[in-house]
């Protein structure tokens, strides 16, 4: 910066204003405020400024009962903490973050008025969500000092901050503002200016994948965010997920990146999701979404179905896929079954295949087996907390209660679905996977910084790419291609970033010189 201002990030002569005193607001104020920084308070409703320096400082306190904070610290933070009454005593800042209402007018409104008040190298900051960082800049005499810093709720237990730099943003700008999330500990990733960032972007895979299976009627509600809890270790099935965010959130921001990228197919909303929006069942606040929740806000417990116990006198395991077969092979010894090794099956035997981003009908139909008695087992991911039957369309009654009792033997839950292409786990953790590699094919973001923002903003199990290097990128490759092969959309078209590096034995994370 010239002149050397703004002050270096970790300076205790910093001075940072924060326009907006919401949930979001005060979580940025808090922790520009215990990394020694000055903070400026200011909000459009009478009182709130003050309000939020009272109910931060109240938070510092509590923070010193728990041990978790000094209370020398805790007194000098609360002392840097100015409750201001309206945007001109924001001059003196040196970095002004706002953090309104989610609106393109409102934000370039802010920064216009914000250009008369600040002097002429302090850094105008956005922590919008989803809309672009360019646009927000946009008309501005000096929109080169413009930059996103997209925080999580709550901001300071979610240690992730998106560093956006608009079409006209200085370097120096993104630079500055990355060491300064990195200073207010938390974990600072750069991000284009397009559409979800990183983290929007990325988890479209999840919740659009998983509306897609309902859509189809693979599955029940319960069933699918069992499945994706218990098989792929997500925190949070992709309903109960919706249901926390609030549709009258999650569904725009859906419907709006799906339109930035003029209908990329790979982010296609469902109609599920706008009819519930439009019938008022936004979720978890109202009572009522894809579950209903008590006054208490908790979910109104969901029955499994009863466990089928029989079991099947032999069982005969595809070897189309010897690597999967194996997996299931151990169950079958387990569960004191008969495993019939011949290349066809017994007229008694239990069928099963294991398909990868295909349905049951047509390994069925491939390798000549009976319809009747033929099921599909999930293989591919975890097996201990649950397990996956998939019927097709001429499965038995007395077949699905056999499969269940085989796989269930040991005590673990059981859940049947009916014919899809990838089951379940599978399509939806490979197009988690692919959507990452186009982020990183379309230089959005470095390789690393794509795992690192999701896993501390969305919380999954593992970072997407890594995820795909764990399953292996031929693997990940060979459900996409059939995916898309099977059901004639572009959506599971595989990146050229996972063709690539699959074909070439390399690591999602590398990167070409």
């Amino acid at each position: 910066m010239q002149n050397g201002f703004p002050p270096s990030p970790g300076s205790r002569e910093l001075k940072v204003g924060v326009v907006g005193c919401g949930v979001m607001g005060r979580g940025i104020v808090q922790i520009a405020a215990l990394a020694g920084a000055t903070v400026y308070l200011v909000d459009s409703r009478e009182g709130a400024s003050q309000a939020a320096r009272e109910e931060l400082r109240a938070t510092f306190a509590k923070l010193v009962e728990k041990g978790k904070l000094d209370a020398a610290a805790a007194a000098d933070a609360g002392e840097r903490l100015v409750a201001c009454k309206g945007l001109d005593e924001l001059a003196p800042c040196h970095v002004v973050v706002e953090a309104i209402v989610e609106d393109l007018e409102a934000k370039k409104s802010l920064f216009g008025t914000l250009e008369g008040i600040v002097g002429s190298e302090a850094i105008l900051a956005s922590n919008t969500s989803s809309l672009s960082v360019t646009a927000i800049a946009a008309g501005l005499q000096h929109p080169d000092r413009v930059a996103g810093f997209h925080f999580f709720n709550p901001v300071p237990l979610m240690k992730i901050v998106e560093v956006i730099g608009g079409f006209l943003t200085r370097p120096e700008i993104t630079e500055y503002m990355l060491a300064l999330g990195r200073q207010w500990g938390h974990t600072a990733v750069l991000a284009k200016d397009t559409p979800g960032f990183i983290v929007n972007h990325a988890g479209r895979g999840y919740g659009t994948e998983g509306l897609r299976l309902l859509a189809e009627g693979i599955c029940s509600v319960p069933a699918l965010d069992a499945i994706l809890r218990d098989t792929a270790g997500f925190r949070l099935g992709p309903c109960e997920l919706l249901d926390l965010t609030g549709l009258d959130v999650s569904h725009p921001v859906m419907e709006s990146i799906y339109r930035q990228y003029y209908e990329e197919p790979r982010f296609r909303p469902q109609v599920l999701t706008r009819q519930m929006l439009t019938a008022g069942a936004l979720g978890r606040k109202v009572g009522r979404g894809f579950y209903r929740y008590g006054a208490d806000g908790k979910k109104e417990a969901v029955a499994e179905p009863a466990q089928a116990t029989l079991l099947p006198s032999s069982v005969w395991l595809s070897q189309e896929r010897p690597e999967l077969a194996e997996r299931i092979a151990v169950l079958v010894s387990a569960a004191g079954v008969q495993l019939e090794s011949s290349a066809l099956p017994s007229d008694h035997a239990l069928c099963i295949v294991t398909p990868l981003g295909e349905d049951a009908t047509t390994c069925c139909v491939r390798e000549g087996l009976d319809a009747s008695r033929t099921v599909a087992v999930e293989s591919l991911l975890d097996l201990s907390r649950r397990r996956v039957v998939m019927t097709n369309p001429a499965t038995s009654a007395e077949t699905v209660a056999m499969a269940c009792g085989l796989l269930g033997a040991a005590g673990v839950p059981v859940s049947v679905i009916r014919d899809s292409a990838g089951l379940v786990t599978q399509r939806v953790v490979a197009h988690i996977v692919n959507i990452a590699c186009e982020i990183a094919q379309q230089q959005i973001a470095d390789p690393q910084d794509i795992d690192r923002a999701v896993v501390l903003g969305l919380g999954y199990p593992v970072g997407p790419l890594a995820w795909g290097d764990q399953l292996g990128a031929m693997t990940v490759l060979a459900i996409l291609k059939n995916l898309e092969q099977q059901t004639g959309d572009t959506r599971y078209r595989p990146s050229p970033w996972l063709q690539r590096r699959a074909m070439l034995g390399l690591s999602l994370h590398h990167k070409e010189i």
